[in-house]
């Protein structure tokens, strides 16, 4: 018989009660550019995660954020752009099962994606890897791609949350949203993959949100990801993300890559 959630939230709480606060503190950051801290004395094994999401760009050696390196040989996908384009649920959930089934075989544990921002504008530089301006259309393509590769026991980590809908000045820039457009348009398909989902991790996005960074933001981590939409999983940030690591965790952060 499979085991429950239920039972793995219970044992998760008793490994973490068993750690020290510098153990603990240590879980919170990655170990190197792909992978997490390991503990053996717990039982914690490092955990590999890999840019998605239309393939695995999991790097042998020489790890780097652009992918100057070499990688792994693995299928490119269509991208979301064009999965999107077919209205097809079923395809996406498809893609999933294969990439998920990718993942086993390099031993990864997180893929990382898939992408589901907005495109605010024709000038977004990856708008390829989000699916649509459409919050209805990307919630239904994203999650079943999450279902997807997540039965495989390989987790997802849907980004960039929140409001990355633009490169320019993307670390910095602050997307200033009224409530309205902000939950109707780009929260929405967040909201939908999260409660109909349950992707094991959200990523932080690099930008401010109405003037706080998101990995620093309590009302979008937690009172929105967690309280109300019942987030279970952790969330990560982008990678170098975190600006203020003591008022990222304090928001609800709980890994920096």
């Amino acid at each position: 018989m499979a085991s429950k959630p239920a039972d793995h939230r219970a044992r998760a709480s008793q490994i973490v009660a068993a750690l020290t606060v510098e153990q603990k503190a240590a879980i919170t950051s990655g170990a190197s550019f792909w992978e997490t801290v390991a503990i053996a004395d717990a039982g914690i094994a490092a955990l590999t995660l890999t840019d998605g999401p239309h393939g695995i760009r999991k790097q042998v050696q020489g790890a780097d954020a652009l992918g100057l390196n070499d990688s792994v040989v693995a299928v490119c996908f269509p991208p979301a752009v064009a999965l999107a384009a077919a209205f097809d649920p079923a395809l996406a959930g498809e893609v999933g099962d294969a990439l998920g089934r990718a993942c086993l075989a390099e031993k990864v544990g997180v893929l990382l994606g898939p992408g589901i921002n907005m495109k605010r504008s024709a000038l977004g530089g990856r708008n390829f890897e989000y699916y649509a301006e459409d919050p209805f259309l990307a919630g239904r393509m994203a999650a079943a791609y999450v279902r997807g590769v997540q039965q495989h026991g390989v987790g997802t980590s849907v980004k960039h949350f929140a409001a990355n809908n633009q490169e320019t000045e993307r670390f910095r820039v602050s997307a200033d949203i009224d409530p309205r457009p902000l939950h109707e348009i780009y929260l929405r398909a967040f909201e939908y993959v999260v409660r109909s989902a349950q992707p094991w991790s959200v990523m932080a996005a690099y930008n401010k949100l109405n003037g706080t960074y998101a990995t620093e933001d309590h009302w979008l981590l937690t009172d929105t990801l967690r309280r109300r939409w019942g987030f279970e999983g952790i969330v990560v940030s982008d990678w170098g993300a975190v600006d203020d690591r003591v008022a990222a965790v304090a928001a609800g952060l709980d890994l920096e890559m």
